[in-house]
């Protein structure tokens, strides 16, 4: 049969290219189908076309992952994405969430402001309380602890310092925060008795640094004002780009932001509280804010989703202090007195508050070059996904 019998033969109206057209449609006709299957929960759940966009991010899908399916960014793909997935909003109304009734500003502020005002009463109740009885300051002190802790519970648990996914970390993280900021009312006390050859025990009087847990502990009013404020405007870039590289260059400057706006707050609160308590100087007050900085920027870093980041910081710096103590104990043993060299040179030029200053400043410096990328994410500023922020990208 020759070639133009068998173009007689076929059907009326078809053309070659007719003919070679199911050679051409290889490959999926629908892209985005599969990715709706993959990601449908994550979709039907979401309150906007940005959530979206934050659980893609967090699960590794960028702009280059999103050509592939046709669309221009990650925006545009979540943007489809959230027109034909079907919403399921009776669903969310009637699972039973975790989230608090809402309280009002004036409530979460005054909670911000309770573990400063019962740390306060408590070195008032000291102050005033009768010294001749051996058992009535230790009370005093014991109970004066534990209302402060509860106050501080409360005061994370609402507001923009609460977290909302318990995730890799947040149980370790609460450890190394109760040692730091132990060693920072006590630490220095503890450290010049050893270089001293003590302590002298039961006879020693530890001499807290209270002008440092006062200020610490108003220090949660502003750093929740500061966490929203860096939160609101991580909401905003995340509406205004139109792409991830677009999205991490405007926000880049607002972890440095925030950091520094809490800094401002808490320097005043520190030199406020040594003016009315006393206290040990610059070094102690650089040292107090460097442990304040870098329990900020480890909070804010698990409210957004990176627990394990934050506590690895808050360990480091754990870590280093300890060590420091641990050195002056085994240089006692024979041979081995070379060991706190180190420490005994650090102290005597700059006194025993220079070990915490320089291990929470290292410690937050690092936190901070990894917020500069971790918190410039779009996953890091969805409620949705920030439970997923840091799982492994494929």
């Amino acid at each position: 049969m020759t070639a133009p019998e068998t173009e007689r033969r076929a059907p009326a109206g078809e053309t070659p290219a007719d003919r070679r057209t199911p050679a051409a449609r290889r490959g999926p006709a629908d892209p985005v189908r599969s990715l709706m299957h993959r990601h449908h929960e994550l979709c039907a759940r979401a309150v906007d076309a940005l959530e979206i966009a934050a659980g893609l991010e967090a699960h590794g899908v960028t702009d280059r992952t999103a050509a592939r399916f046709r669309h221009r960014d990650v925006f545009s793909l979540a943007e489809e994405l959230y027109a034909r997935v079907p919403r399921a909003e009776a669903e969310v109304a009637a699972a039973p969430g975790p989230e608090p009734a809402r309280r009002s500003r004036g409530v979460r502020a005054a909670l911000h402001l309770l573990p400063g005002a019962v740390c306060a009463a408590t070195l008032a109740a000291l102050s005033s309380a009768d010294a001749s009885s051996p058992f009535v300051r230790p009370a005093f002190g014991a109970t004066g602890l534990v209302l402060t802790v509860l106050a501080l519970r409360l005061g994370l648990r609402s507001g923009p310092l609460r977290v909302r996914h318990r995730g890799s970390g947040t149980r370790a993280a609460g450890l190394w925060t109760c040692w730091l900021t132990g060693y920072a009312v006590l630490g220095d006390w503890l450290l010049a008795q050893l270089l001293a050859g003590g302590p002298d025990l039961p006879s020693a009087h530890p001499r807290a640094a209270l002008a440092t847990a006062v200020a610490l502990a108003f220090a949660v009013a502003p750093a929740a004002w500061c966490a929203r404020w860096f939160a609101v405007r991580g909401r905003r870039c995340l509406a205004g780009s139109r792409g991830l590289g677009e999205l991490a260059a405007r926000m880049r400057p607002l972890p440095v932001a925030a950091t520094l706006l809490f800094l401002g707050a808490l320097l005043p609160l520190l030199s406020g509280a040594e003016l009315v308590l006393g206290g040990g100087g610059a070094t102690v007050m650089t040292a107090a804010a460097a442990l304040g900085v870098l329990l900020f920027l480890a909070r804010l870093l698990t409210v957004h989703g990176f627990g394990g980041a934050a506590a690895g910081g808050l360990a480091a710096a754990a870590v280093l202090e300890a060590l420091a103590l641990a050195l002056v104990l085994i240089a006692r043993l024979p041979g081995l007195t070379v060991l706190d060299a180190p420490v005994e040179a650090l102290t005597t030029a700059a006194g025993p508050a220079a070990v915490p200053a320089v291990a929470c400043a290292a410690a937050a410096l690092a936190l901070l070059f990894h917020g500069l990328r971790a918190l410039t994410g779009a996953s890091a500023h969805s409620p949705a996904s920030s439970a997923t922020a840091e799982a492994g990208r494929p």
